[in-house]
């Protein structure tokens, strides 16, 4: 194994300087922390993270949380409505590894004191958290932002002095998709949302109504129906919808797995899409260009939700205030949609 000698004699700098760059307890510049990182990467050398934490220097460990429980939440991440966030998830893990750091999962439930899992964090000795899609009122995200412990929110509202938070501009998003068909001549236009308490449903909601008001489109409640993000509960309020009207041209569904469950009672129905139906989705997960016909909907950028998160925590770590993030989305127009029949 490479020792940190060889990392120095290779780098050009001191032992000291080595272990100051690879356990980030003291500034350096730029060019030695990548000469350093470099040199590393390249000898294959693993710190000690065992002594460094007996040492006394800061951890090299970034919790994370996942919705309401974390032990819940590893048999619910390869349920159909987390693949987003799961893809997500795989781009934090690559972002902490090359800024080395390694990721905790923490195992106890959030659902008792508010400040139970900060004491928790506490103890495992990491340094930062990052929660991801954190349902509203968890008791998590105000213990966080009060701790001082530097955390990253996910698809979720949390910021403070060392907390802050990465989300895509929903609103904009579902605006511009709803434009969309608005521009095919679509007026009787049918939605199916998410819990509105959740940021990303409230916003995509938003989005919508916006285009449609902009439009002098008026809303018709009667083609309105709510879903818990899954596919099959989608696929549900799509066949509710259907027994009672089918003067729809189009839906709005305000994710792509939903989506996919509407597009399956739309052809229960022998309705065909987009010929007598068009449907729109949200996130462009990989899944949406091989559905029958292929997802128009809106992308998110899972990579950047990712990285910018783990950018955004290190500079808490390192003193600074970081405001929100909310990255850009973008209309990917497939074959799901088209102009009504006239």
């Amino acid at each position: 194994m490479a020792t940190s000698e060889e990392v120095a004699r290779l780098a050009g700098v001191s032992r000291a300087t080595v272990s100051r760059v690879l356990s980030g307890t003291v500034k350096v510049s730029d060019d030695t922390r990548r000469r350093v990182e470099a040199a590393a990467a390249s000898l294959g050398y693993e710190p000690d993270v065992a002594a460094q934490s007996l040492s006394g220097a800061r951890s090299r460990t970034i919790a994370l949380g996942f919705f309401a429980n974390d032990v819940w939440a590893l048999s619910q991440l390869t349920r159909p409505q987390y693949h987003f966030h799961l893809d997500v998830l795989r781009h934090i893990e690559e972002s902490a590894g090359q800024a080395g750091y390694d990721l905790l999962l923490p195992s106890r439930p959030s659902s008792t004191v508010s400040d139970s899992y900060v004491r928790l964090l506490r103890s495992r000795r990491v340094a930062a958290a990052i929660m991801v899609a954190c349902p509203p009122g968890d008791v998590r995200t105000q213990a966080l932002i009060e701790s001082g412990l530097p955390t990253v929110f996910i698809d979720a509202i949390g910021q403070g002095p060392k907390a802050t938070f990465v989300t895509s501009d929903n609103t904009e998003g579902a605006r511009r998709i709803t434009e969309h068909l608005l521009d095919l001549g679509h007026r009787r236009i049918a939605r199916v949302t998410g819990t509105e308490t959740d940021p990303s449903g409230h916003d995509r909601l938003t989005g919508i109504r916006q285009a449609l008001a902009a439009r002098g489109v008026p809303e018709d409640p009667g083609l309105a129906r709510r879903s818990d993000w899954s596919t099959e509960g989608a696929y549900r309020e799509m066949l509710d919808l259907l027994a009672v009207r089918r003067d729809f041209t189009a839906v709005v569904a305000e994710s792509d797995m939903m989506a996919i469950g509407i597009l399956r009672a739309l052809h229960e129905h022998g309705l065909r899409v987009p010929e007598d139906v068009s449907v729109t989705g949200f996130d462009d997960i990989d899944l949406s260009a091989f559905t029958g016909p292929p997802l128009t909907t809106v992308r998110q950028n899972a990579k950047d939700m990712g990285t910018e998160a783990v950018s955004a925590l290190l500079r808490i770590m390192e003193g600074e205030t970081v405001p929100p993030v909310v990255l850009p989305t973008e209309v990917v127009v497939r074959l799901s949609t088209a102009a009504p029949r006239s």
